[in-house]
């Protein structure tokens, strides 16, 4: 994955959490409340820091989690509330703006991931004490934020095309995974054979392999010279695992292009070989990909998101109980071109989707049916159809790679940035009140 996947991923799981009630809205100080830090213009108060240590002990308990002593559990939560302030007046100040139907869509598939309507969070956020304004405001400060770190984080990444290279090595030399379709010329050497006998075969074998790098056909010399159950098929063997092949094959074809031909006779126990390399399939690089379908519902003046849901639900029972397929609901219902083919959307590698669709995809099983999700195209229903592995070719994988390095420099360079950050920011740490 990319790293502006995983920032977005991050930014789900903010809202989610914002959601379920765990990050209380940041209220003004207090009777009995005090100023704990400034931090530019906003506030990090005792209250807030109160609350962010009862949820962090509560996580702690129900994961088993050992927490360090209670002053320096303190520190940290102090650290990590003035960290996101940081965040959040960077953000203001770049310039990043979230327009209202990107934060009603945000609000809307928070709820439907917490398999609530708008309504019914509205109501679940009052019992807990959350004012919705307030808790619309976090989730645009949090929108505003992984935007903003999204830019200038990825710009500060670097990969060289050296770096590159030497991934694609490391996984090609180090990968078991990968399969190799291997054609031979074999001359066996019979068991304690006389050293005039092991020469003559190993001649055999060395004007073999001078016939082929002389242009003659592979295939053939194999069909007239190779003594092995492949002759007839020009001595090709069939793809292969690596870990189904000798040791000394993988290694000796391993540095080969497809197509190349060993540079010298290999010997093993059997006899001498020339070995062909024909294709090569490298795990390390593979990517899967998902079929799915969907049905699509825009909403309007007449249909409200919390509508489309409701009607999508509704659907999803119908497919359940067997009344109706999920492709004739599609071709009935879907406001989308796939809705003629059953709302088949053909096969997608990961990132084609935009992130909320994604996150249903990534959650089902094949032939699962996912409950309603919001996206800034409507309301959907998804189901997977099937998934499969595909090899990339060599410009794929390279891509692959660069992605890979990115993602292993983003929490490095996430942190630079931010420490960057903490240190142009006006920061004042206040006492507690005597």
């Amino acid at each position: 994955m990319t790293d502006s996947k995983s920032a977005r991923r991050r930014a789900l799981t903010a809202l989610a959490a914002l959601a379920l009630g765990l990050a209380a809205g940041r209220a003004p100080a207090q009777t009995g409340d005090y100023i704990v830090a400034v931090v530019n213009q906003e506030l990090v108060t005792a209250a807030e820091v109160e609350q962010r240590l009862t949820r962090v002990r509560a996580e702690a308990q129900q994961t088993r989690q050992q927490l360090p002593p209670p002053a320096a559990l303190r520190k940290q939560v102090v650290d990590v509330l003035i960290d996101e302030r940081v965040l959040v007046t960077n953000a203001r100040e770049s310039g990043a703006r979230i327009d209202e139907s990107e934060l009603d869509r945000a609000v809307a598939n928070v709820a439907a991931q917490a398999q609530l309507t708008v309504p019914q969070l509205r109501e679940r956020l009052r019992k807990e004490g959350i004012e919705y304004s307030k808790f619309r405001s976090n989730i645009k400060d949090q929108m505003m934020v992984e935007r903003t770190r999204e830019r200038e984080v990825a710009g500060r990444i670097r990969v060289s095309d050296a770096e590159i290279d030497a991934l694609i090595e490391e996984r090609r030399s180090g990968g078991a995974n990968a399969q190799f379709n291997i054609a031979q010329i074999m001359v066996p050497v019979p068991d304690n054979a006389p050293q005039a006998v092991v020469a003559e075969r190993r001649g055999v074998a060395q004007a073999a392999l001078r016939r082929v790098r002389g242009g003659e056909d592979f295939a053939a010399v194999a069909r007239e010279v190779s003594q092995d159950g492949n002759r007839a098929a020009g001595g090709e063997i069939g793809m292969r695992p690596a870990d189904r092949l000798p040791d000394v094959f993988v290694k000796a074809v391993r540095p080969l292009k497809s197509g190349e031909v060993s540079p010298d006779v290999l010997r093993s126990a059997a006899g001498f070989h020339v070995l062909k390399l024909i294709e090569r399939k490298d795990e390390a690089f593979s990517v899967q990909q998902v079929r799915a379908r969907h049905i699509l519902l825009r909403p309007s003046a007449a249909l409200t998101t919390e509508a489309a849901a409701r009607r999508l639900v509704q659907f999803r029972r119908e497919i359940l109980a067997g009344g109706k397929t999920f492709e004739q609901l599609a071709r009935e219902n879907s406001e989308d071109s796939s809705a003629p083919q059953g709302g088949d959307l053909g096969w997608a590698t990961a990132g084609a989707y935009v992130p909320e669709f994604e996150e249903a995809l990534a959650a089902l099983d094949v032939g699962g049916i996912s409950e309603p999700v919001v996206t800034r195209f409507g309301v959907h229903l998804v189901q997977v159809v099937d998934r499969r592995q595909i090899t990339l070719d060599a410009k794929q994988q390279r891509e692959q790679a660069r992605n890979i390095l990115r993602e292993q420099k983003f929490e490095e360079a996430y942190v630079e940035w931010l420490r960057d950050l903490r240190g142009r920011a006006y920061i004042e740490m206040r006492d507690p009140p005597q």
